[in-house]
Formats: C-alpha cells, structure tokens, sequence
C-alpha cells in the first residue's frame, strides 16, 4: 500500500494519498483548495542502521558529491545486493 506525496502547485501545500491496490480510483485534488494541479513529490525517508551482529560495525556510509541540480548524495546500506 504506498502512500504518494504530491505537491499543491496552486498553494503550495503538500498532501499524502494512500492507494490500496492499482485498480482503486483515488481523487487527485488538493485537500487545502480543492485544486487538481498537482506534481508528485519524491518522499523522504529515514533509515536506521545497526551494526553487523556479534559487535561488528555495519558496512555503511555515504558519499556527497557536487551535481547538475546542486549536491547529491548515495548512501551504502549493509543488506543483500
């Protein structure tokens, strides 16, 4: 079930939508201003890493780097590739 984050580009508020399958029909319009001129947003996330078991550290870590849009950053998580 994801929710989708969408940004109000008539008063710039943002809104969630949770879809509970893809044949669902869902109403795309501003919840603030009844407006259907929307853009969906990329959601932000936050992620907990803990250490490898048996007192080992978690093989993670990130990289900044500069970018066409501003700076970037790629974040490595310990888990299956």
């Amino acid at each position: 079930m994801p929710i989708f984050e969408f940004k109000c580009l008539d008063c710039d508020e943002y809104m969630e939508l949770l879809v509970m399958n893809k044949q669902e029909e869902v109403e795309m319009a501003c919840a603030h201003c009844g407006s259907g001129n929307l853009e969906r947003i990329l959601s932000t996330t936050n992620h907990t890493v803990t250490g490898g078991g048996s007192g080992q550290p978690a093989d993670s870590g990130s990289q900044t780097r500069t970018c066409s849009s501003g700076s970037c950053t790629t974040y490595t998580i310990p888990g299956p590739a």
